[in-house]
């Protein structure tokens, strides 16, 4: 993704929006955020008001501080998670006639409670600690048969290599799709999530594209159950009905899009602090069992999730006026590097106690965090095990891409 030709036009600051809380940050395409990933994070924090403005992406909110975005994210009754609520939502479905499309919504992320606790309900099993250990030593095996496979070559380059298809051939597994279908998979999310045209048709014309990518197996799965995810979500019920297929559509293309994009990048935003870290490396090869406190570190100190919110009603907001409609993005990885919760928060701190907001706070934080953290924890314990000291490759600078989670585009490591 190149930055200057992605940069959004500015818009006009609305007259509610004082002077003093505008900042020019496109999440997107910043170019700072494109050439140097998070030490521009490290700016906007320290630049930017805890709730500012932007004039990018047609003008919205972003919420910085740490206090903010933590009393956002549990505030449902001000902020909600859809442009619309559950009840504007069926409304619009009874109006449609019998034949028409009906819009895809993702579930249950877009939904408040108490709407998105009946349908998450069913996640909650699927994706448990107890449910997510069971798999462990199958994320272990292939992580090892991943490293060993490029280990002779000296490096690679490692998104494409390991971090892709380490988490989403797990998470295919799981959710019941197959697995040689994931480079189809994988290009039809990145495309639905460098898009940037937010327009209700051009939105419900990439859900559709990715539903229908799925809707042979989520079929077949109705028919034909096995152990997995789609089957699991065909078995619940909703307010005493039976899923339909438009249940199962709204899932689908909500976990499908998360689970096949969001890990990946914490794991090379991880292997990027370690290969640039030599004495860390170091340090948790003398002492493995350090390692789950160094991956809880990496994902405080390089947070990479934004998640949106949208305003329910005029109101004053921690002294800031917003408006109902507007969006807030939750700039999560600002929030973690917070010095009013966080002592030198740009310091790599091993040690650290604090906990982190990486996973996001309230009803909505992210469902697949267990199964994030056995995936980081295992693969730093499989390179830290199985390579000599890695470094990034000179001839091959890191980019990153922005976004509703950011990463490297490329990392190419050497050892």
């Amino acid at each position: 993704m190149s930055n200057a030709a992605q940069l959004s036009p500015a818009v006009d600051k609305p007259d509610h929006v004082a002077d003093d809380l505008v900042y020019d940050f496109d999440f997107y395409a910043d170019p700072g955020l494109i050439e140097r990933g998070h030490a521009r994070a490290v700016e906007v924090s320290k630049e930017a008001p805890p709730i500012f403005w932007t004039p990018r992406q047609g003008g919205h909110w972003i919420i910085r501080g740490h206090k903010a975005v933590f009393d956002v994210s549990r505030d449902t009754d001000k902020f909600s998670n859809g442009p619309i609520s559950y009840e504007e939502l069926q409304e619009i479905l009874k109006s449609l006639p019998e034949d028409y499309p009906k819009p895809l919504i993702p579930t249950p992320i877009t939904l408040d409670p108490p709407h998105h606790t009946m349908f998450r309900l069913p996640l909650q099993r699927a994706f448990s600690p107890k449910a997510m250990k069971k798999i462990e030593g199958d994320i272990r095996t292939l992580a090892a048969d991943l490293i060993e496979k490029y280990k002779p070559q000296g490096g690679c380059e490692f998104m494409g290599s390991i971090a892709e298809p380490l988490p989403v051939t797990v998470f295919l597994k799981i959710f019941g799709l197959p697995i040689e279908k994931q480079d189809e998979y994988r290009a039809l999310v990145k495309e639905h999530l460098a898009n940037t045209d937010f327009e209700p048709s051009a939105v419900q014309e990439r859900l559709r594209k990715v539903a229908a990518v799925m809707h042979d197996t989520i079929m077949e799965r109705k028919d034909n159950p096995q152990d997995d995810v789609i089957s699991l979500l065909w078995s619940a019920e909703f307010d005493g009905q039976p899923a339909t297929i438009h249940d199962l559509e709204n899932y689908c293309v909500m976990i499908f899009v998360a689970g096949l994009d969001t890990v990946m990048n914490g794991m090379g935003i991880g292997a990027n602090h370690l290969a640039t870290h030599p004495e860390l490396q170091a340090e948790l090869r003398a002492n493995p069992d350090k390692v789950p406190a160094a991956t809880e570190e990496i994902l405080r100190r390089y947070t990479f999730t934004l998640p949106p919110r949208f305003v329910k009603e005029d109101m004053e907001f921690q002294g800031v006026t917003m408006k109902k409609g507007e969006k807030a993005v939750l700039l999560l990885p600002t929030a973690d590097l917070d010095p009013n919760e966080f002592d030198s928060p740009e310091e790599f701190n091993l040690a650290r106690e604090s906990v982190h907001i990486a996973f996001g706070a309230g009803p909505h934080r992210c469902l697949g965090s267990h199964l994030a953290r056995i995936e980081l924890n295992i693969l730093y314990e499989e390179m830290l095990a199985r390579l000599p000291e890695f470094r990034l490759n000179p001839d091959h600078p890191v980019q990153y891409h922005g976004g509703p989670v950011w990463g490297p585009e490329e990392l190419h490591l050497l050892w």
